[in-house]
């Protein structure tokens, strides 16, 4: 598919979202990945820092909810069920990742060279998302 002419392109992803019925599944990304934690509102969010982007993990019952601060107007939004996220590493750190996750009993469910040669790893967090460590030149 070919892009419009005039059309701005984004220069990457800045925030990307899962959706956690239990917020303390966030113990996962902050203990077991090491993520930075930058921000937390209990019930409601829970924020890492990946690199320059973030991830953030939500509570779907409350950003269903209208927001009642009218300095930040966001919409509600909110997903159900199982979403993914891939995180970049290179494949020496899947392979230290693989050890790491399961010495903490994290089970692997797939991992494999795709044709263009890049690994990938997948495992499951707690809530029942797809996670990803896959090698940056993935997708070309």
């Amino acid at each position: 598919m070919k892009v419009a002419a005039g059309i701005p392109s984004p220069s990457g992803i800045l925030e990307a979202a899962l959706y956690v019925d239990d917020l303390d599944a966030q113990r996962f990304y902050g203990e077991v990945l090491g993520l930075e934690r930058i921000q937390r509102v209990k019930g409601r969010h829970v924020f890492f820092r990946v690199g320059a982007s973030v991830l953030l993990l939500f509570n779907p019952d409350q950003t269903e909810q209208p927001t009642t601060n009218p300095d930040l107007p966001v919409p509600p939004h909110g997903a159900r069920g199982p979403g993914h996220v891939c995180l970049i590493l290179t494949r020496d750190q899947i392979a230290s990742m693989r050890k790491h996750l399961l010495n903490w009993n994290v089970p692997v469910e797939a991992e494999f060279d795709w044709p263009n040669g890049a690994r990938s790893l997948y495992v499951r967090d707690p809530a029942g998302n797809s996670v990803e460590f896959a090698e940056g030149h993935l997708w070309g």
